[in-house]
């Protein structure tokens, strides 16, 4: 459990620095949600948002320990330095999203389009929300929502060889990004404008590039571990 801290906690941090981009991806779901909420129900808006978030999280863990299952497999084999690979490659270019210096990992979406089509039809039945299992059930169909923030971190959270641990990681980065979705619901807008400002969207693609380079395997980790 130790070993497995400071990696809940990079994956925290990966989700709260991708905070802009789920404001692009996601804040007008949020919005229509909120729009979505009877006048009656107006009253209970946090804790529908809040069902709402958890099922999008669940939905994220729940695929986290799937790929992990995939991961694990190959844990003892070849395929694992290249699963590494690929993931740190990935979060190379997520951090290159963020910080708006390249957008080719929008091009990562399109994978999951197929699936949303069959998904999306059930999600907009469930509206308008008005009672907290049908915003847990509605936020759970959003979290396979094509997002290459998500397939990035999955990836990442998939390499680790161990599916308990990938369920875990996507677990945190989820919660990483309920304070942005959140306020996004609850129309913070002093949030939103602080994530929309060039310097911070720079600074968390920064972190996100070097995060994704030191997950690459070679002797820098082990400098780096030993400091």
């Amino acid at each position: 459990m130790p070993d497995l801290l400071p990696l809940l906690g990079s994956a925290l941090i990966l989700g709260l620095l991708g905070g802009g981009h789920c404001l692009g991806m996601c804040g007008g779901l949020m919005g229509a949600l909120t729009l979505a909420i009877p006048p009656e129900q107006r009253g209970r808006r946090l804790r529908l948002l809040l069902a709402y978030n958890l099922g999008r999280v669940l939905s994220y863990a729940s695929a986290g320990l799937l790929l992990g299952l995939a991961g694990w497999a190959v844990a003892s084999s070849p395929a694992a330095l290249a699963l590494r690979v690929l993931a740190a490659l990935l979060l190379i270019a997520m951090g290159l999203y963020l910080a708006g210096w390249w957008s080719g990992l929008t091009r990562i979406e399109a994978l999951g389009r197929g699936l949303w089509r069959h998904v999306q039809p059930v999600a907009s039945r469930l509206l308008p929300v008005s009672s907290l299992p049908r915003a847990l059930l509605l936020g759970a169909l959003w979290g396979w929502l094509p997002c290459g923030l998500v397939y990035s971190t999955l990836l990442w959270a998939a390499s680790q060889g161990n599916a308990g641990h990938s369920a875990a990681l996507m677990l945190a980065f989820g919660l990483g990004t309920w304070p942005v979705l959140l306020a996004t619901g609850l129309a913070a807008e002093q949030v939103n404008r602080l994530l929309k400002r060039r310097s911070v969207r720079v600074a968390g693609g920064v972190l996100v590039i070097l995060f994704g380079v030191w997950t690459l395997p070679g002797p820098h980790q082990h400098w780096l571990m030993g400091h």
